[in-house]
């Protein structure tokens, strides 16, 4: 008897060593995890040069992807020597604010901006002289007071020369999408409105959270919605905002997403030897897999009905999916970022069937394991009309790698040791139970009725 399961992996040709079957990928797999490097942040018109400027300023205007009210200057007013736009403040009670897309909670965030006192032609000498305060916020992080450059010299009527000075602010995310903000905080009411604070050349770079692959793929977190920058109280809006073959498209978050190979289960029954020969078995093993996604969980999370448009191909149900494939725009758009961004097809379920022949050692049990191979994308739907944006992750099986089939024999448990040992199963004899066995068919074969015997003439014998 074996003291110690035997191992064998099972590819689509016939048997295969597990070695053989992706080694620097599980190689890679096991290696610790190494610290994310710094990444960029996009922010969005970080000069402040959309919409188009006409003259100098100043003006009163909305800027793209930014909230709040401002005051802008052209790069030529503002005194900057770049294609950047100055923006002025206003005074306390008005913020500029924008949130920074895709940064994921726990992330380490620096912003670089450059700072100045107003340029405004409206401003006292005493308004500037000493610096202009304003403060400077993420979600997560402290909100830090600064106060730029002083400018003494100046003269009401007289536009400034800008006195810009480089800064930057690090914070951790404390939500996903965090909020930046910057807020003047001058509150003399003889200020005029466009001498506030300058804020110039935003950027931004982030220290992601380290990857983690433990989640569950029942347990993929909660999808969240925005449109512009706020956040959507439910998934409703941006999921029909998706509801059409070109409404959205899906960009991919290369940084979280990863292949992997899923627990292992058994795939079929068990096979315990209780004789004292070696047995051979054939037997076919069958198996399928499903996809899951973010959407369709956050929704059963809040006990809310799915949206018919959010129904990705994940129910379970192959009929069911297969027709979702077909009729869902949102699963259409997923696919089709896929396939353009890892150049093979997706693949919302799978299946298959395996002949195996088991060679089972007297006193050891067969079974058959299997080790999906699956695959994470996490990434957004993106409206091409308006500005909403819904996050998703999406877990289906992989074509990347191929699925580990593992045919293990081993010894048996002691609750099979007893089943083995155990009496064969019968009745009691308690008439003759001491007498010779003789045949018996038990009403089971059919005899021919004997026939009767033939007359016989009768013969006298004399007696001597």
């Amino acid at each position: 008897m074996s003291s110690s399961p035997r191992l064998c992996t099972l590819a689509a040709a016939g048997l295969l060593l597990p070695a053989a079957l992706g080694g620097a990928y599980a190689a890679a797999a096991q290696a610790p995890a190494q610290a994310p490097a710094p990444q960029p942040v996009t922010v969005l018109n970080g000069d402040f040069a959309d919409p188009v400027m006409k003259g100098d300023g100043p003006t009163t205007v909305a800027l793209d992807f930014w909230d709040g009210r401002n005051q802008r200057y052209s790069p030529a007013a503002s005194g900057r020597t770049d294609n950047a736009h100055g923006v002025a403040l206003e005074k306390e009670g008005n913020a500029l604010s924008q949130r920074l897309r895709e940064v994921r909670k726990g992330a380490q965030v620096t912003v670089s901006y450059e700072d100045s006192p107003a340029v405004s032609k409206e401003c006292n000498a005493a308004d500037v002289a000493d610096g202009q305060p304003y403060t400077v916020e993420g979600s997560g992080g402290d909100v830090r007071a600064v106060t730029t450059a002083g400018d003494p010299d100046r003269v009401k009527g007289r536009p400034g020369p800008g006195r810009w000075t480089a800064r930057s602010y690090t914070f951790t995310a404390g939500e996903n999408e965090p909020l930046l903000t910057f807020a003047s905080k001058v509150t003399d009411g003889k200020t005029h409105v466009t001498c506030t604070p300058m804020i110039a050349r935003v950027r931004a770079v982030e220290v992601p959270v380290p990857l983690d692959r433990t989640v569950d793929k029942t347990a993929l977190g909660r999808a969240e919605a925005y449109k512009g920058n706020q956040r959507e109280k439910t998934l409703h809006n941006a999921a029909a905002a998706c509801n059409g073959d070109n409404a959205c498209v899906f960009r991919p978050d290369a940084r979280t997403s990863f292949r992997y190979y899923d627990r292992a289960r058994v795939a079929g029954e068990a096979y315990v030897n209780c004789t004292r020969n070696t047995l051979e078995h054939t037997r076919v093993v069958a198996f399928e897999e499903r996809s899951h996604d973010s959407i369709a969980q956050t929704y059963a999370a809040d006990g809310l009905p799915l949206n018919d448009v959010a129904k990705l191909p994940t129910s379970g149900d192959r009929t069911e999916d297969e027709k979702r494939v077909k009729d869902r725009p949102m699963a259409g758009q997923f696919s089709l970022a896929y396939e353009q961004g890892w150049q093979r097809a997706w693949q919302w379920f799978s299946g298959d069937r395996r002949t195996v022949v088991e060679r089972i050692q007297p006193g050891e049990v067969s079974w058959v394991e299997l080790q999906p191979s699956r695959e994470r994308v996490e990434g957004w739907f993106l409206s091409r009309k308006d500005d909403y944006r819904l996050h998703a992750v999406i877990d289906g099986p992989s074509r990347g790698v191929p699925d580990r089939l593992l045919q293990r024999t081993g010894p048996m448990s002691e609750a099979e040791k007893q089943r083995c040992a155990a009496e064969r199963p019968m009745t009691t004899t308690p008439v003759g139970a001491d007498s010779a066995a003789h045949s018996s068919d038990k009403g089971l074969l059919k005899a021919a009725v004997p026939a009767a015997a033939p007359a016989r003439a009768i013969r006298t014998v004399p007696l001597n």
